[in-house]
Formats: structure tokens, C-alpha cells, sequence
């Protein structure tokens, strides 16, 4: 299994309607490709601000080829995600996963 690691701020006034976006189009888009095996989504808040680490886990590569497209070191975006995030981060990470519950 492979974990694929996303990274993204928001002000924190955006936290929530963020979030209720996210489950809009990443999340939802997430689950419908195959080789999918869920996703945490966390969040911290402080100072003005709400981090968010989205860690989708994958059966494969080619799982996650199949969602993100050939350059799998690409971040994904969608339309409004330019509205919400204070920065574009332009790539992911991706962990081997070792052990699992």
C-alpha cells in the first residue's frame, strides 16, 4: 500500500467551508478510483490560520496513476481550490506503507 501525502493552508475563517469542499470534489473524486483505500483528513488551527494534510492511501503506483495522472508527483487541484488556499503547493509525497492496523 501507498500512502500519497497533501499539504494545504487555509485562513482559518475558511476552515470549515474549505473542508465541506474538499469532500466535494478531492474526497469524492478519491473513492471513485480504483484502488482507493480511504483517506484520513486532518486539520490544525491557530494563529489565523488552518493547516490540512490529507493522507490517501492506495493500493499501487498504477492506483494512484489512475487518479492523479501519469505525473504522479503532481499536486491535484480543482476549480476553486485558488479561492481557499493561500498557496498552490506544486507537489505531493508518497510513503510506502509498512504497517497498518
Amino acid at each position: 500500500m501507498i500512502a500519497r501525502i497533501w499539504h494545504g493552508t487555509t485562513r482559518e475563517a475558511d476552515a470549515g467551508a474549505y473542508l465541506d469542499y474538499v469532500q466535494r470534489t478531492g474526497l469524492q473524486e478519491y473513492r471513485a478510483t480504483a484502488g482507493n483505500r480511504g483517506v484520513y483528513v486532518l486539520r490544525r488551527t491557530g494563529r489565523g490560520k488552518a493547516d490540512f494534510l490529507l493522507i490517501s492511501l492506495w493500493e499501487s503506483i498504477e492506483a494512484i496513476r489512475g487518479f492523479a495522472g501519469d505525473d504522479i508527483e503532481k499536486a491535484v487541484y480543482y476549480a476553486e481550490d485558488k479561492d481557499f488556499l493561500l498557496e498552490l503547493e506544486p507537489d505531493v509525497t508518497h510513503y510506502e506503507v509498512l504497517v497498518e492496523p
